[in-house]
């Protein structure tokens, strides 16, 4: 799966079948369900998991929050646009 098959992938319902957690958490929030997003990836122990954590954080408004989980997963926070954050993430992802 590339970047473009995996935006094509949010006209549907459900995630495609084969992608991780990481990609299911964004795919979620990109459909605008930030609960489900969280909920999947909060738990996972690892650096990636922490960059989306983070990220869904910042989503959220939370900056302490968020800058929590950008120090877990080894980051700063971002200058630039979520948007532009998201596709960042998903293209390190895939």
């Amino acid at each position: 799966m590339n970047f473009e098959t995996f935006q094509q992938s949010l006209q549907t319902n459900t995630p495609p079948a084969t992608i991780n957690v990481y990609l299911q958490s964004l795919w979620y929030d990109a459909k605008g369900d930030w609960d489900q997003a969280h909920t999947l990836i909060q738990d996972v122990p690892d650096k990636s998991a922490a960059w989306i954590h983070a990220y869904l954080h910042r989503r959220e408004g939370d900056v302490w929050n968020a800058n929590y989980w950008y120090t877990k997963a080894g980051k700063r926070m971002p200058g630039y646009s979520l948007e532009q954050e998201w596709e960042e993430i998903v293209k390190a992802m895939l």
